[in-house]
């Protein structure tokens, strides 16, 4: 759909996005030590284990006692950071790249964080509550990352992002039209797609809670909607 490249944006609050380079260089990490410290029948036991089950979450399954697992409300938490391949990985962690640091310095590195949890929460919590009976484990920084977008396009909705339509086709065009269609993608996708492989009810719930979170959690001298903001070129 569309793959976000650059989008030039100054800091101006913050000089490092350090959780936001922290979330990146930890999901990392635990793909590559699934990758290479587990064999492929632990792989699936750990993202069972700390991905968020729906049944599981909702009391009407239960994972077998041997396995290493969470509570299932950690997993709520725990499911964001695990990624199942790094197709998967490096999709969610390029918007995080390109579109976390601003949001960040926008709240601030510790509202930043808790905004970024609540995120992936109330997405898995919406997949779930969408998927009752499912059994399989939602995984993936997505719901939280299509928060940090809903921040984003609340804070700099005029802001010209480079990227890659359809992975093949460069853009430089506003955040509100590359955004705006990358939401109703999710939004289609969710009320259409019946296969189920994708979590795009996780996505929905986080961008709902993004957008509701932001404004109570940026600086008081952060404004909404790039007012007061020179458009950069």
């Amino acid at each position: 759909m569309f793959v976000p490249l650059h989008d030039g944006v100054p800091m101006r609050f913050i000089r490092v996005a350090y959780v936001t380079y922290f979330l990146i260089a930890l999901c990392i990490v635990l793909r590559l030590m699934l990758m290479h410290w587990t064999s492929e029948a632990s792989e699936v036991a750990v993202l069972a284990g700390f991905g968020t089950i729906p049944a599981v979450l909702f009391g009407e399954a239960q994972l077998p006692p041997e396995l290493l697992k969470a509570p299932p409300w950690l997993t709520l938490m725990t499911g964001i950071v695990l990624h199942a391949s790094f197709a998967h990985l490096i999709g969610n962690m390029l918007f995080l790249w390109v579109f976390g640091d601003n949001v960040e310095d926008a709240m601030g590195h510790l509202r930043f964080l808790i905004f970024f949890l609540l995120c992936g929460m109330a997405g898995a919590l919406l997949h779930a509550l969408m998927n009752p009976e499912s059994e399989q484990p939602l995984i993936g920084a997505s719901g939280a990352i299509s928060g940090v977008i809903a921040s984003y396009l609340m804070l700099y909705p005029r802001v010209r992002i480079w990227g890659l339509a359809f992975k093949a086709i460069p853009l430089h065009i506003p955040a509100m039209y590359a955004l705006g269609a990358w939401i109703l993608f999710q939004l289609l996708s969710a009320l259409f797609d019946q296969q189920g492989a994708v979590g795009w009810w996780a996505h929905l719930g986080g961008l709902g809670a993004g957008a509701a979170l932001t404004p109570f959690l940026i600086r008081r001298e952060q404004r909404l909607f790039g007012r007061g903001m020179r458009v950069l070129p």
